[in-house]
């Protein structure tokens, strides 16, 4: 997140999003696009979706639901990529993301 959107977060004079769809999200897309390299070789994952906040509480309640059910791969504090199987989870958001998982590029 950059310093100037954080700025625009505090600022009480930013407008709340304007409900665009049933649900009540806006209409603000957000693209996540990751690039791993490891020598010659490069993965890349892409997700996007519509309006971030509301992807916010199925991602909770998914890592929740997860380590509840002991469905992780490790213990302790760990990152969200280390303790869960993360092709899997992001399909598991699939009624709120769109996500790809490019072919590596050698």
């Amino acid at each position: 997140m950059t310093a100037e959107a954080v700025r625009d977060l505090a600022a009480s004079s930013t407008p709340a999003p304007t409900a665009a769809d049933e649900n009540g999200r806006s209409d603000q897309t957000f693209p996540v696009d990751a690039v791993v390299r490891s020598g010659d070789t490069e993965r890349r994952a892409t997700a996007s979706g519509h309006d971030i906040y509301a992807v916010t509480a199925p991602l909770v309640v998914e890592a929740l639901e997860r380590v509840l059910t002991g469905r992780t791969k490790t213990l302790g504090v760990a990152s969200a990529g280390e303790a869960f199987d993360a092709p899997d989870f992001l399909h598991a958001l699939a009624l709120h993301i769109t996500f790809d998982l490019h072919p590596p590029n050698t």
